[in-house]
C-alpha cells in the first residue's frame, strides 16, 4: 500500500518519465539520460563477462578463447564486450575471496602511483609496463571491445607503502577512507573531498584510456552503500580520459532511491545482488525490472546482472562445474524478459562451451531486436501471469511477452484493447512461425516458468479503456491494492494519492446496469470475498482474477454531487471504508448503503 514505488519530481524532470497512455504505467523517454554525453551504451551492452564460469582465476588464453568464439559467432549478432571480471591484479588462482592477509600478502602488482597492473602469470603479455594494452589490442583486431574490473578505492598496500599520486605533491594516506567491501579487503574507499582523490581517479583511467579499455565494471559503489560521490569521481575520470568507456556498477540491488542520480552518472547498474541458476533469482526480477522503468533510458540501463546460462562455475564461485539449471523454459523466459525489459545482456557462461541450444538462445535476430530496438517498455498485468508490452519504433506495431510464473500449464492472456488493438496479426519471435490473426484477446497455453513473446501488427484499432482513480470523500485517499500487489486475495484499502497503477481501474460493462472494476497494474477485480454467498455488513474487499461471479459486479449509482456509490450486486451493500477511518490502510469493505461519506466516491479519469 501507499509508496510501492517512489518516484520523485526529479526523476521525471531528469530523465523525462511519461506516462504511458497505454496500459496507464510509466514508461522511458528515449532520449540519451546517461551524464556521458560520448554516444556510449545508446542500447543495452551485450558482452561476456568471466566471472560466472571463472570466478577470479580466468587467464588470458581463456579471455582470448571466449573473444575468438565472440567474434566468429556472436558478432554479426552485436555482441561486441569481452570484460575480465574482479582481481585480475592478484597472483596465482584458487576458489576462496583473493584477500591479503594482515601484513598485505601476497603483495600485488602496482606501479609506482598506486594503480594496479595485470597478474603476469595468468595474463603474461602484461609483463613490464604492458598492462593490458597487448590484450585490448587482440580483442580489438577481433573486431570486438575489451572490459575490467574494478573493486572501488584505491589498493591499501599503496596507502601503506604511501605511493604517490601521480601528476601531483598528494600521497595515497592523504586520500583514503576506511571503508572497504565485505567481501573483499584490498582496497580503501576514496576521500573525495580531496583534490587528491579525483586526482588519483584520473590518474587510473588515464592509464585504462592508454590500455584501449572500452568498459569499466566498478564493484562495491552501488550496494550495499550507495558512494554518490565515489560514484561522480569515477564518471569524471572517465570524461577526462579522452576515451569512450561504459561504466557499469555493481553489486546491487541498488535503490530506486537513488534512481535519478544513478541513471545520470552511469551506463548500467545492478537491481539484485549476484544472480545465479535457479527459478527464485530470476523470477524475483519480474518486480525488480518492473521498479526501474522510471530511469531505464537510452544511456542508462537497469542492469539484472550476468545471464547464468551455459557452463558455469569452472573455477567457483558458486556450486561445482555443471550447465546452467534452469529449464530450457527457464532459461527462454529469461532472455525473454531481459529482451521486453531492455536489460543489458552480459553472458557468463563459458562460451566456448556452449552447445546448439546456448547458441540459438544469444542469436535469435527478433528477440535480440526487441532488447536492442524497442521502446516504451513495460509491464502491462502483473501477478502469476505477468505481460510486459512495448513498441516497435516507426511503426504502429507491439511487442508482447507473456509469462506463466506458476507451477503448471497455464493460459496467458493479453486484451488487446489495452494496446488500442481490435484484431492483430500475431508473429511468434522466438520460433518465427505466424499465429494467424488474434481478435480481442491473444491467449497462449505456456509451461511452468514458461514464456511467449510476440510481434502484433494491427488490423484495427479501439480506443485504449479510460482509467480512473476512486476517491473516498471523506478522507481524500484513493482505492489502492495493499503494496501494489498482483497476487489473488489481496486487500483493497485506501491510501494517499501517488500515481501508482495499483490505484487506477477500468470499469468493464457486464451488462444489465453492472461494471467489473478492473486494477491496472494487477488486471484483477474488484471483489468482495467469500463469493455470492458473502452478504453481510462487513466482508472485506479485495482483488481477484475476473470471472462471472456477481459478487465482482459493481452498479454506480450517481448520487448528483460529484460522487458515487458503487453497488455490489450480490448483495446491495455499498463499497465502504470500514469504520470511517481517514487513516492509510484503511480496509475497504461492504456495508449497508446509507448517507456515510466513507461510501462516497469521486471517480476521476487519468
Amino acid at each position: 500500500m501507499g509508496p510501492h514505488i517512489r518516484r520523485s519530481a526529479g526523476a521525471a524532470l531528469v530523465l523525462g518519465v511519461l506516462l504511458a497512455t497505454l496500459g496507464e504505467v510509466p514508461m522511458q523517454t528515449e532520449s540519451a539520460a546517461g551524464a556521458l554525453p560520448d554516444g556510449v551504451a545508446t542500447t543495452p551492452p551485450m558482452g561476456w563477462n568471466s566471472y560466472d564460469s571463472y570466478n577470479w582465476n580466468v587467464t588470458e588464453a581463456q579471455v582470448k578463447a571466449n573473444a575468438d568464439y565472440m567474434s566468429t559467432n556472436l558478432r554479426q549478432h552485436g555482441w561486441q564486450y569481452i570484460v575480465v571480471d574482479w582481481a585480475w591484479y592478484y597472483p596465482g588462482s584458487g576458489t576462496g575471496s583473493p584477500n591479503q592477509d594482515a601484513n598485505l600478502q601476497p603483495r600485488l602488482r602496482l606501479d609506482a602511483n598506486g594503480r594496479m597492473l595485470p597478474d603476469t602469470t595468468r595474463f603474461p603479455s602484461a609483463t613490464g609496463t604492458n598492462g593490458f594494452k597487448p590484450l585490448a589490442d587482440y580483442i580489438h583486431a577481433a573486431g570486438l571491445k575489451f572490459g575490467i574490473h574494478l573493486m572501488r578505492g584505491i589498493p591499501r598496500q599503496a596507502v601503506a607503502d604511501n605511493t604517490a599520486v601521480l601528476g601531483t605533491g598528494y600521497r595515497a594516506n592523504q586520500i583514503n577512507n576506511t571503508t572497504t567491501a565485505a567481501w573483499l579487503n584490498l582496497m580503501w574507499g576514496l576521500n573525495m573531498g580531496h583534490p587528491g582523490a579525483q586526482a588519483y581517479l584520473d590518474s587510473l583511467f588515464q592509464l585504462y584510456a592508454s590500455w584501449g579499455v572500452d568498459y569499466v565494471k566498478v564493484d562495491d559503489i552501488a550496494a550495499p552503500t550507495y558512494r554518490q560521490a565515489e560514484v561522480e569521481g569515477y564518471r569524471l575520470a572517465i570524461e577526462r580520459s579522452g576515451r569512450p568507456m561504459v561504466l557499469s556498477l555493481s553489486p546491487g540491488p541498488t535503490s530506486t532511491g537513488s534512481g535519478t542520480h544513478v541513471a545520470a552518472n552511469a551506463h548500467m547498474w545492478r537491481v539484485v545482488n549476484d544472480l545465479w541458476d535457479n527459478w527464485g533469482s530470476v523470477d524475483a526480477l519480474f518486480d525488480k525490472l518492473r521498479d526501474w522503468t522510471p530511469y531505464r533510458a537510452s544511456g542508462a540501463w537497469p542492469d539484472p546482472d550476468m545471464i547464468p546460462i551455459g557452463r558455469l562455475s569452472k573455477q567457483g564461485p558458486v556450486g561445482s562445474p555443471r550447465y546452467s539449471n534452469l529449464t530450457a523454459d527457464e532459461q527462454r523466459t529469461l532472455m525473454t524478459l531481459w529482451s521486453i525489459s531492455r536489460s543489458p545482456l552480459m553472458w557468463g557462461g563459458n562460451l566456448v562451451e556452449n552447445r546448439a541450444s546456448e547458441l540459438a538462445l544469444m542469436t535469435n535476430p527478433a528477440v535480440l531486436a526487441v532488447d536492442q530496438g524497442s521502446t516504451a517498455n513495460r509491464e502491462l498485468y502483473g501477478g502469476t501471469n505477468r505481460v510486459w508490452t512495448a513498441d516497435v519504433p516507426g511503426t504502429d506495431h507491439r511487442y508482447v511477452a507473456l509469462f506463466n510464473r506458476g507451477t503448471a500449464t497455464s493460459d496467458v492472456s493479453v486484451t488487446l484493447a489495452d494496446l488500442g488493438i481490435g484484431s492483430a496479426g500475431v508473429t511468434d519471435l522466438w520460433s518465427g512461425a505466424d499465429l494467424g490473426t488474434a481478435t480481442g484477446v491473444l491467449t497462449r497455453s505456456l509451461p511452468a516458468h514458461g514464456s511467449g513473446l510476440y510481434r502484433l501488427v494491427p488490423q484495427s484499432t479501439v480506443p485504449v479503456p479510460s482509467a480512473y482513480t476512486l476517491t473516498a470523500r471523506h478522507s481524500g485517499k484513493l482505492a489502492d491494492v495493499s503494496n501494489g500487489s498482483a497476487a489473488d486475495g489481496a486487500n483493497v484499502v485506501q491510501w494517499t494519492a501517488n500515481g501508482q497503477a495499483n490505484q487506477r481501474w477500468r470499469f468493464r460493462d457486464v451488462g444489465g446496469g453492472y461494471h467489473q472494476v478492473v486494477n491496472v497494474n494487477s488486471g484483477r477485480c474488484l471483489d468482495v470475498y467469500g463469493g455470492a454467498g458473502a452478504t453481510g455488513d462487513g466482508v472485506r474487499i479485495v482483488q481477484w482474477t475476473c470471472g462471472t461471479g456477481t459478487n465482482q459486479q459493481w452498479r454506480i449509482q450517481d448520487l448528483g454531487t460529484g460522487y458515487v456509490q458503487l453497488v455490489a450486486r450480490h448483495s446491495g451493500r455499498c463499497l465502504d471504508v470500514l469504520n470511517a477511518t481517514s487513516a492509510d490502510g484503511g480496509q475497504l469493505g461492504q456495508w449497508t448503503c446509507g448517507t456515510g461519506t466513507n461510501q462516497q466516491w469521486r471517480r476521476s479519469q487519468v
